[in-house]
């Protein structure tokens, strides 16, 4: 997971960086038609806490809407779900 992690990173938001260390992995189900049905689906996310080597987040893929820089307060406040801050609260704790 780790270098799928730093691959997507760079393919994603532009930015080159180095594994720093792992943090939580969050797993859960969901439902989403497919095909037509609806279909249960189990997804597993990986938390890294990573450092900036290079790169500008200007040059972001297309698949994703916005990439920037932002205060560890202001990420706190956009996110919706319990795992995920926990998974915030560990990075701010390391770093």
């Amino acid at each position: 997971p780790e270098e799928a992690a730093i691959r997507e990173v760079r393919e994603e938001t532009g930015l080159s960086c180095e594994m720093v260390a792992p943090l939580e992995t969050i797993e859960y189900w969901y439902f989403s038609k497919g095909g037509g049905a609806r279909v249960r689906y189990h997804k597993r996310v990986h938390f890294f806490l990573m450092s900036y080597v290079a790169g500008d987040v200007a040059d972001h893929d297309d698949e994703v809407n916005e990439a920037r820089w932002i205060e560890i307060e202001e990420a706190a406040r956009m996110l919706a779900f319990s795992g995920e801050k926990k998974v915030l609260k560990q990075a701010r704790e390391m770093i």
